[in-house]
């Protein structure tokens, strides 16, 4: 039997899909579970608009995906930490990440944020999931609690010179 799948089924296909399965497998799981239809040739057409509509909807979110990668490109978070020699006590997590972008303007799910275990001072990157295989890239800064006043002194010498 022919059916046109309504979800993504494991080792079978993805949505919008027409593929061929035994009857029984369709009758009784696929089609009363709602993860499929009959391949008819009104279902088919229905099937085709879906993916043509859906198709134009992904080329829209791949272009706002790509305009906000290269937005937070130019980002740059920076931590003022405890510490204990090189070490850090504490830790940053994807959720401080999360909150300081959303006072950014950005709103990210904290799952969505990749963050690579932080636990000495230095710089460091952050990946942003943001459509399918597009990822913001973000620099996260880590510095001591005494280095914020080296950096304010190295920058006032800059502007008196």
């Amino acid at each position: 039997m022919d059916i046109i799948l309504k979800k993504d089924v494991e080792s079978l296909g993805s949505k919008n899909d027409t593929v061929r399965v035994r009857d029984g497998y369709a009758n009784n799981c696929l089609i009363p579970n709602g993860l499929a239809t009959v391949a008819t040739s009104s279902a088919r057409k229905i099937a085709a608009e879906n993916i043509r509509q859906s198709a134009h909807k992904e080329a829209k979110f791949r272009t706002d995906a790509t305009i906000i990668a290269e937005q937070l490109a130019a980002i740059t978070l920076e931590y003022i930490v405890k510490t204990k020699g090189n070490k850090i006590s504490g830790s940053i997590t994807s959720s401080n990440v999360s909150e300081d972008l959303a006072a950014k303007g950005f709103s990210f799910e904290k799952k969505n944020i990749v963050l690579q275990k932080i636990s000495s001072l230095g710089t460091y990157e952050a990946s942003i999931k943001l459509f399918k295989e597009i990822k913001g890239l973000i620099k996260v800064v880590v510095k001591g609690e005494g280095q914020e006043e080296e950096v304010a002194e190295v920058a006032e010498k800059a502007v008196a010179e």
